[in-house]
């Protein structure tokens, strides 16, 4: 047999293989954060996700009392909160829209489809965002703002 159709051989023989779990020696396990819902109402208005770039997101904000409402676009830093108990109940660990606090840093409200795709791009192009990934790849959580 060929050298070449041994190589293939053994390359097909790899392919073919059962496939096996990895157990608790293979290294620190990725954490599951319940990911921030693509829709939903806060405050009089509807959130839509428009858009997801890692850690990054727009969501469209329209006011539900009016019947031609303007549209709005939040451009959001994606948070991780870890989990608690709560009157017994556990919340499981779960990603956040940042706090009203921290507008301006983590959150910016903008009028111009536009220009929120600019501020999502700036975002995830920011050496923070990349800081941010590298932590979580290695199985560390970020605080949790609240």
């Amino acid at each position: 047999m060929s050298h070449a159709l041994q190589t293939v051989s053994r390359e097909l023989a790899a392919c073919l293989a059962p496939k096996t779990r990895s157990g608790a020696e293979a290294g620190p396990q990725k954490r599951y954060f319940r990911p921030l819902s693509k829709e939903f109402h806060r405050g009089g208005f509807r959130y839509r996700q428009i858009a997801r770039e890692g850690d990054a997101a727009i969501y469209s904000q329209t006011w539900n009392g009016c019947l031609d409402p303007a549209i709005c676009f939040e451009v959001i830093r994606v948070k991780r909160r870890k989990g608690f108990e709560i009157d017994g109940r556990f919340v499981p660990p779960g990603e956040t829209y940042p706090a009203s606090k921290l507008w301006g840093t983590d959150g910016f409200t903008l009028t111009d489809k536009d220009a929120a795709f600019t501020k999502l791009r700036e975002i995830v192009a920011s050496p923070d965002a990349l800081g941010r990934f590298k932590q979580k790849e290695a199985g560390c959580t970020e605080k949790s703002p609240t």
